[in-house]
Formats: structure tokens, sequence, C-alpha cells
């Protein structure tokens, strides 16, 4: 005799497994949320607080992660400079949105000629080094919060346009525009109300990706010094400074470095899964 078997349901842990490097990645986005808000309920004090007498402190139950060579304290530091690291991270990935959203649209539905000038353009920005065009931008414009968005959001604009210009082609042959297309409806309307929305969804997830990115370039014109100016707790500067008490003073560099590179780290990871979450569903 032969006996069926009647396949039970796997459990829900097999179905949906737990994964700890997203959570803890979501658990450090919220604590950097946090500090971007309101860092006072992470750090007591004034990170801009100098002491001659707590010069180059290590950690301990006084200074939990050391003080630097001013004499202030390295987590206060850190906490409070969380604010400018993301909100210019975010602020440039926001304008290098915006403005390669505007060229892939404008190559994608502008006809040939525009789409060959804005391809063309794309390509000239790609043909240079991320860094290097960031550092021509504030060597024209100058140092500063304001032009180190403008620098960074330079670099990400041809990625967001080749990008969102791929998608609208692809939204365009799409069988709801056809039919939108037949039924009479004007060009300009199909593409506010139906080509461009639809083609955002996957270039706003990729930018999830880019602002890690971007704060991590942010941090990198810190270091050259090319960012707020001191005492502004910023993490690259901090970095920067930092390096040259290394062989005396190693958290000076490595605390304000590792919060630098978990930042970045989180983010990636939570876009990335992001990514691989939805991306099924506008493949549909």
């Amino acid at each position: 005799m032969t006996t069926l078997t009647v396949p039970t349901e796997p459990p829900l842990a097999a179905r949906s497994p737990v994964r700890p490097g997203l959570l803890l990645a979501a658990v450090f986005l919220v604590l950097l949320a946090v500090a971007t808000v309101a860092p006072g309920l992470l750090a007591h004090g004034s990170p801009d607080t100098a002491s001659a007498l707590d010069i180059l402190r290590p950690p301990g139950s006084a200074h939990l992660l050391g003080t630097d060579q001013n004499g202030r304290d390295l987590y206060t530091r850190v906490v409070y400079g969380t604010r400018g690291s993301v909100l210019t991270g975010l602020a440039a990935t926001a304008l290098a949105l915006a403005a390669g959203t505007l060229l892939g649209t404008l190559g994608a539905l502008g006809g040939r000629v525009a789409d060959m000038a804005v391809m063309r353009l794309v390509d000239i920005l790609l043909a240079v080094p991320g860094m290097v065009m960031a550092l021509l931008v504030i060597t024209v414009a100058g140092a500063g919060t304001v032009n180190s968005v403008v620098a960074i959001a330079v670099i990400g604009v041809p990625g967001y346009a080749r990008l969102i210009r791929g998608q609208i082609l692809v939204v365009r042959r799409s069988a709801y525009v056809e039919a939108a297309v037949a039924l009479g409806t004007r060009p300009a309307r199909i593409a506010v109300r139906h080509v461009v929305p639809n083609a955002l969804p996957p270039v706003l997830l990729f930018a999830t990706i880019g602002t890690g990115a971007a704060i991590g370039a942010e941090a990198a014109l810190s270091f050259l010094g090319l960012g707020p100016r001191p005492p502004a707790p910023q993490w690259g500067a901090m970095l920067q400074q930092g390096q040259e008490y290394f062989s005396v003073a190693w958290w000076t560099a490595v605390v304000p470095g590792v919060a630098l590179t978990l930042t970045v780290l989180s983010v990636t990871v939570t876009g990335q899964y992001l990514q691989r979450r939805f991306e099924g569903r506008w493949a549909r």
C-alpha cells in the first residue's frame, strides 16, 4: 500500500529568514535619524567644549570614546557630526536625482536631437572621475557646505539621467501607454500622468544606495579641508585631524572612521535589500 503524505507549510522562519545584517543596519539607521534630528538625546554637552586637562584621553568612563587633541569629547562630536554628514548626503542625492530626472526625461521624450545632446553630455560627465569633478566644482565655487552639496550632486547626475531615460523608454512600450495613445490622449498628458510616475520608483530605490555614496563623498571633501569650516564637527575633518595623532591616540582617527563606515554600510545594505524586494514589481 502506498502512503500519501501531505506536505506541511514551512514554518514562518523558513519562509522569511531573519537577516541579522539588515536588522543591524535598520537599528543603526534609526540611531542616525535620532542623532540627526535631536543629537542632544544621545549626547549631552557641547561638541565644541575643550579642556586642556583632557587632551587625548583614551576611551574610559569619563569619556566613552576618548577625547581629541583639543580635549573635546569624541563621542559627543561624532553624534553631533551626524547631522552635517547625513543632511549633506541627502541634499546632494535629492539635487542629483532632480537634475538627472530632468535630463533623462528630456532625452527620452524630447526627440532624437535632444536625446543625442543629453547622452553626449552624460558621457562627458561620466568620462571625468567623480572626485576630480567634485574638486573642479569646489575650485570654481569655493569651499563650504552648499558648494559641497552641489559638487557631490554633479557626480551623481549622469547616473540618474541614464537610469531614468532607460526606465522611460521601457514604460513607453507598455500596454497602458499604448492604450492612452490609441484613445487620443495628448503626449504631454501621457508623459506627466503615466510615463514619468511609473518610471521613477526604481530610480528612487537606486537613490537609497546613492545616498550612502554621497555621505562618503562628503566625508572625502571634508577630509581634504573643503567642507564646513572648523570647529564644526564633521567626520571627514575629524578623521583627517585624527590621523596626525594616530601613533599616540588611535581613537582620534578610528572613532570617526568607524562611524562613517557603519553609516555607508547601513545605507547601502538597506538600499540593496529594498531593490531586491521591489525590483520584481516594477518588472511586471
